[in-house]
C-alpha cells in the first residue's frame, strides 16, 4: 500500500491507499466524522463495521457513505458534515 493524497473538507490530507476512510481518519487525528442531525452532537467511528452508520460522510458528492466500509482511493474528496 502506498500513501495519497485525499481532499477532507477542503483541506489535502495524507492516507494509505487501500486503507478504510476510517482509518485515515483516525491516523490523521480527526475524530469528528459528522454531528448528529439532531442534537447537533459530533459522533465519530463506533463499530468499525458498519453497522451503527455513525462514520457516515460524503464521499465525492456521494452522502451516506459509511467510512469505515470505504477504502482510500488517490484524489478522492470527502466532506464530514460539519
Amino acid at each position: 500500500m502506498s500513501v495519497t493524497r485525499i481532499t477532507v473538507d477542503g483541506e489535502p490530507v495524507d492516507a494509505t491507499a487501500g486503507s478504510s476512510l476510517t482509518a485515515a481518519f483516525v491516523a490523521a487525528r480527526r475524530w469528528r466524522l459528522r454531528d448528529n442531525p439532531v442534537s447537533g452532537e459530533p459522533r465519530g467511528p463506533f463499530c468499525g463495521m458498519g453497522v451503527c452508520f455513525e462514520c457516515e460522510v460524503t464521499v465525492d458528492g456521494r452522502p451516506g457513505v459509511r467510512a469505515c466500509l470505504t477504502r482510500v482511493v488517490p484524489g478522492m474528496t470527502v466532506e464530514t458534515g460539519r
